[in-house]
């Protein structure tokens, strides 16, 4: 840690201490982990369908940076860069595919891969 980090620190244990922050609201209280508040309104019905289906956003995350990198690939002309993209899409298939078997989804289906498309097909238009 740098200095001003433990400063920081040290000012902040001691308002505690002091009693400083007993009078903000929620003080006490259990924080809520499941708060939506940092996603865009027109999202956060698919991410509220997504969440309560099993998939965290780590790996929703990935999922978009795949279909990113897919759409990069369409449209590169550099074979190398091409290459790079679709070694960077490579590894984060296996990441996303290593996460969901840790679930124990198969995304190797047929079925899943099909409805997988669907899904997108619909989000995309």
């Amino acid at each position: 840690m740098d200095f001003s980090m433990i400063m920081s620190e040290q000012r902040i244990k001691k308002a505690y201490e002091d009693g400083e922050f007993k009078e903000l609201p929620g003080f006490g209280k259990p924080l809520n982990l499941d708060d939506d508040a940092g996603i865009p309104q027109e999202l956060k019905m698919a991410h509220r369908m997504m969440k309560n289906a099993g998939f965290t956003t780590e790996e929703m995350n990935i999922k978009n940076e795949m279909m990113r990198i897919e759409d990069l690939i369409r449209v590169c002309e550099d074979d190398l860069e091409k290459q790079e993209l679709q070694r960077n899409l490579n590894e984060r298939m296996l990441k996303y595919n290593a996460m969901l078997s840790k679930k124990r989804i198969n995304t190797n289906s047929s079925l899943f891969k099909n409805y997988g498309h669907k899904i997108e097909n619909k989000l995309l238009k």
